[in-house]
């Protein structure tokens, strides 16, 4: 098996976006964290993977409420947005982020490039992650620039 510093150096080279990933707790207070696993699996049913590192708090979160939104990061403030999901804690993370419930009510950030408004079909193991499968309910884009993260730092799309 390769060593996991290697594993990180190599798959670094491929670029990917950036999303937040949210859901709500049970008191209704929202809960998120960055990812760059997120793909679409199927057009018919309409479904996308996110994968989620089990130790996260909203990796819990997202189990009990069996939904969430993949909210897709534009270059810019998705940077700051980026970062900021990736660590700290709930009410950090979301102070003075705009947001509003979609259909699931999960948390739509309204900075968002894109969102997807997803339930929970399957959760599957997959090593230190698991790998959340939705049903796409609802969804939306706009124009802009996505933000990409390419061997460990963040970048933008210039054609």
């Amino acid at each position: 098996m390769i060593d996991e510093s290697e594993f990180r150096r190599v798959i670094g080279h491929f670029a990917t976006g950036v999303a937040v990933v949210t859901t709500c707790r049970e008191d209704g207070s929202a809960a998120g964290l960055t990812v760059s696993a997120v793909a679409s699996v199927s057009l018919d049913p309409t479904l996308v993977l996110v994968c989620v590192d089990r130790v996260s708090d909203t990796h819990a979160w997202m189990e009990r409420a069996g939904y969430f939104a993949a909210n897709v990061l534009e270059e810019g403030r998705g940077e700051t947005l980026a970062r900021r999901f990736s660590g700290g804690g709930a009410e950090e993370k979301f102070r003075g982020v705009a947001w509003h419930p979609e259909r699931t009510g999960a948390p739509v950030l309204d900075d968002a490039l894109a969102w997807l408004d997803c339930r929970i079909a399957a959760a599957l193991p997959g090593g230190d992650h698991t790998i959340f499968v939705g049903e796409v309910l609802s969804a939306d884009a706009r124009e802009g620039t996505p933000l990409l993260y390419y061997r460990g730092g963040y970048g933008r799309f210039a054609s």
